[in-house]
């Protein structure tokens, strides 16, 4: 589970359910003698003191994309949305061998991110990019395609939602066959489906869906989820 005082933003909509599940499932599989359950709850602490927004994956999720990487032997990862270094540190410290290249647009997020992983020792794995991901991710493509960097095999994007597709557009052309790329906060407590007006975010999650089921290159779904962080969901593609 998170640390006490994280995701209690009126902006989650939560269950106590849904949190005493997640408190009982983390307590057995992923417990606090695990190498690195306490860097991981630093790591949402000293950015919640830092004044970061109460945004970061819930741990459940953390994991599960870590996983995802170590079931595929992912070597290198891309993520769009640092935040405080928390999906990248999950990431890292669960697979030992990867490498993964975050980019964030904020400048101070990017120096509370830097200090995390430093914190937990994964400098060396993690490299921590700052720029607007529309302007950071042509260069990373021009890299991979002139072999200056490896393509990548796993993908996590959680960041503005209205640039979702240009996000999804550039992992898939720097992605190996195979990639995964998640995409988060996808369901948004069901307003993907509400009737009326919505939100730029919502607007930017349909696009996605409805862009991403044309795209001949992917297979793709989307997972709802609940957790102790709020309701919410992920589309998942990989590409062909």
């Amino acid at each position: 589970m998170a640390a006490p005082g994280i995701f209690t933003s009126d902006m989650h909509e939560q269950d106590e359910r849904w949190t005493k599940v997640d408190g009982y499932t983390q307590s057995h599989l992923h417990p606090s003698t695990r190498p690195n359950h306490a860097f991981l709850k630093k790591t949402l602490e000293h950015s919640r003191d830092r004044g970061l927004p109460d945004i970061a994956a819930q741990p459940v999720l953390g994991k599960f994309l870590a996983l995802q990487c170590r079931f595929g032997q992912v070597t290198h990862a891309l993520e769009v949305g640092t935040l405080g270094g928390y999906t990248s540190i999950w990431l890292a410290s669960e697979n030992p061998g990867l490498k993964v290249t975050t980019i964030e647009h904020k400048p101070h997020h990017a120096e509370v991110a830097r200090e995390n992983i430093s914190a937990a020792g994964l400098s060396d794995q993690i490299e921590v990019i700052v720029g607007e991901g529309v302007e950071v991710l042509p260069k990373l493509l021009k890299e991979v395609e002139e072999g200056k960097r490896e393509r990548y095999a796993f993908c996590w994007i959680d960041a503005d939602k209205k640039n979702n597709m240009n996000y999804y557009n550039h992992a898939v052309k720097m992605g190996k066959k195979g990639m995964c790329i998640c995409v988060d906060n996808v369901v948004r407590a069901g307003k993907l489906v509400a009737e009326g007006p919505v939100s730029e975010t919502t607007q930017g999650a349909r696009d996605l869906v409805e862009s991403v089921g044309k795209d001949k290159r992917v297979e793709a779904m989307v997972m709802q989820t609940v957790a102790e962080k709020s309701y919410d969901g992920f589309l998942m593609a990989v590409v062909k």
